[in-house]
């Protein structure tokens, strides 16, 4: 593929706009659809699914969000299903700053399950650099072990790349020993190549994850955005020796969804990649549809919903 260079209308001193290849659209909508199309059964589908949950990062992100609500959250992710059908944990809860405080109490201090939070004026990002970073301080000092940072898509679609590579290496500095996923909200970047421009300026600038969506815009997470991210990481693997993660959010509602991107993940970055490291989804929704299926290959028979806790 050929490498194409974006420059950024707003240079920083000593910035380089990374070289990235183009995307061939037809044969990521191609090459990604086909993922959908294996065949997981029995004792490797059981684990795939168990796998799922323990990628999965339950959110609550509403202006009604209560501690009481955030608590609930926070038992759900503990124990997504009965003992007996050996779900583990989800891999982290995801709140806004405020109500950090409220979930490391419920959790505590050794919990399996990691507490992140939005930040950087999310969802638009369209917040001041100094607002951005004292959020972010706020809630990694409240007990935040994973940041969720949004881009500036405004500055990125003007070509003000240099800026939006400043705030991300700016908004990690401020995360300390948190882990820093960085959004793009693939549904606003219009293109593909916008998307794998986002993902080398994001992990050159020390993104831990690379992340599609706010799960606030449509689409969000797409099988082909995934891909060409996906494929950024394995480069920039090849190149670095830096295991980058990866957050699809929004829209991963079933099954048969989730398996897909495990599957795409396995083919495209290796087996190193299939854990909550390096692998999340973003999708709450998805937990209930996952369990509702393991009971069926537990116990031969399905469950309806209502037997189930809402996420």
């Amino acid at each position: 593929m050929k490498a194409l260079a974006i420059p950024s209308r707003v240079p920083a001193a000593g910035f380089r706009a990374p070289l990235v290849p183009t995307v061939d659209q037809v044969m990521a909508e191609e090459r990604a659809a086909s993922f959908g199309k294996r065949s997981i059964k029995t004792s490797a589908k059981l684990a795939g699914l168990k796998m799922t949950v323990a990628m999965c990062d339950l959110t609550t992100l509403e202006g009604k969000d209560t501690p009481g609500k955030v608590a609930y959250l926070c038992r759900k992710a503990l124990a997504p299903a009965e003992p007996r059908f050996g779900v583990p944990p989800c891999a982290a809860v995801c709140v806004y700053p405020n109500m950090v405080r409220h979930a490391r109490k419920f959790l505590g201090a050794d919990a399996p399950v990691h507490v992140a939070a939005v930040a950087t004026g999310f969802p638009s990002g369209q917040f001041p650099l100094r607002t951005k970073l004292e959020e972010t301080r706020r809630a990694v000092a409240d007990g935040a072990d994973e940041i969720d940072m949004v881009i500036d898509r405004g500055a990125f679609l003007a070509g003000e790349h240099a800026k939006v590579s400043d705030e991300i290496a700016a908004t990690k500095a401020a995360c300390g020993a948190a882990h820093l996923k960085v959004i793009f909200e693939t549904g606003e970047l219009v293109t593909l190549d916008n998307v794998r421009l986002a993902s080398q300026l994001a992990m050159e600038a020390g993104a831990d994850f690379i992340k599609t969506s706010t799960g606030k815009v449509t689409p969000a997470a797409t099988m082909p955005v995934t891909l060409v991210m996906l494929e950024a990481i394995r480069d920039h693997f090849f190149a670095t020796g830096m295991r980058i993660g990866m957050k699809p959010a929004g829209g991963i509602r079933t099954s048969k969804q989730a398996l897909a991107y495990l599957v795409m993940v396995k083919e495209t970055l290796g087996d190193d990649w299939l854990t909550p490291d390096l692998f999340r989804f973003g999708a709450s929704t998805l937990v209930n549809d996952v369990v509702m299926q393991i009971a069926k290959l537990v116990d031969g028979r399905y469950q309806g919903p209502d037997y189930f806790s809402l996420p």
